[in-house]
């Protein structure tokens, strides 16, 4: 005999298996916890900023050389504050963009302010113009002291690309050209820039560098979008190392971080006594470039990351050190 079976109310059933909150009301999704100043120091990136520190630290060093008596402090330290500036601004941005465009949604690294909605987009947006802002102060006080008026362009066009790296309605960073905003301004700009300001002309040395420094933030960049790959893909931004795949990724990772700085450095270390010290800087080089090569995880990736920035830091004060004294 067949046993008859109870009709269930799937309103019942809701109700029984819904999770109650105290004092039997129904229970929503957790609350977002707000920002603390921890959280917006975090969303700075401070990590991030040994790539606006070293360009500038060589350009000042080759500036040095050229001419001892005629180099200019307080304009190193104004171009020291334009680069720090922006870097941070780009930041800023990078974390409203990516956040109101939902692509920081599945985010496997840190997160982000606008993303976790720790912090209203609008506030992170406003906090990265202040930022724009202060940079471009920065710009124009070396401008005024130098009366060079057409970097005025050249400052324009930098914080123009620090914005629409990941913003406005076609971010360049969404269809793989981060990489050669990255080159250009964190590693010729910033560099020869430095220089130009300080002398008003640029070395063979100050190309050298600049290639130098920028083909190692290229780099930093490069390991940070390996570790976003799938994320990126599924949120729709093209970045070089989803449109090339993830083994081109990590060879080419390799050969800016390794390769080409490190091939440069052989110039400066036939020329300059001392320079052939920043080859110490291989060790953290050579364990980034390992540890890419062969992670499988998102911490392997992310301890990549951090030892490039730290051979970033070392290779520019290393060499601007080695070509000043």
């Amino acid at each position: 005999m067949v046993a008859r079976q109870q009709r269930i109310d799937p309103r019942k059933v809701n109700r029984a298996t819904r999770p109650q909150a105290k004092g039997g009301r129904k229970s929503g999704p957790p609350p977002v916890r707000k920002a603390t100043a921890a959280d917006w120091i975090a969303g700075a990136r401070i990590r991030t900023l040994p790539l606006a520190i070293a360009p500038v630290a060589l350009g000042s060093a080759c500036a040095y050389l050229l001419s001892m008596p005629g180099v200019h402090w307080v304009r190193a330290l104004l171009c020291l504050a334009v680069a720090l500036l922006l870097q941070i601004a780009v930041n800023y941005a990078n974390d409203y963009s990516d956040g109101v465009r939902g692509t920081d949604n599945h985010r496997v690294g840190p997160s982000r302010l606008t993303g976790s909605g720790a912090a209203k987009p609008r506030t992170v947006l406003t906090v990265a113009l202040v930022f724009f802002g202060l940079a471009a102060l920065a710009g124009l006080a070396v401008v005024v002291l130098g009366q060079q008026w057409w970097l005025v362009a050249v400052g324009a066009a930098c914080l123009v690309a620090g914005w629409f790296y990941t913003g406005g309605k076609r971010p360049y960073g969404y269809y793989g050209l981060g990489e050669v905003f990255v080159f250009i301004f964190f590693g010729l700009v910033a560099t020869l820039g430095t220089m130009y300001v300080q002398v008003g002309e640029v070395s063979l040395e100050a190309w050298l560098c600049a290639a130098a420094i920028g083909s190692i933030s290229c780099a930093v960049l490069v390991v940070n979008n390996i570790r976003d790959r799938e994320q990126d893909a599924l949120a729709g931004k093209r970045t070089l190392t989803v449109l090339i795949g993830d083994r081109a990724s990590r060879i080419l990772f390799t050969v800016l971080l390794v390769l080409v700085p490190f091939g440069i450095l052989v110039f400066f270390a036939i020329f300059y006594v001392n320079a052939y010290l920043v080859y110490f800087v291989l060790l953290a080089a050579i364990p980034a470039a390992v540890i890419t090569l062969f992670a499988k995880t998102p911490p392997e990736l992310i301890v990549a990351l951090r030892l490039a920035t730290v051979t970033a830091l070392t290779f520019g004060l290393g060499l601007a050190a080695a070509i000043a004294f």
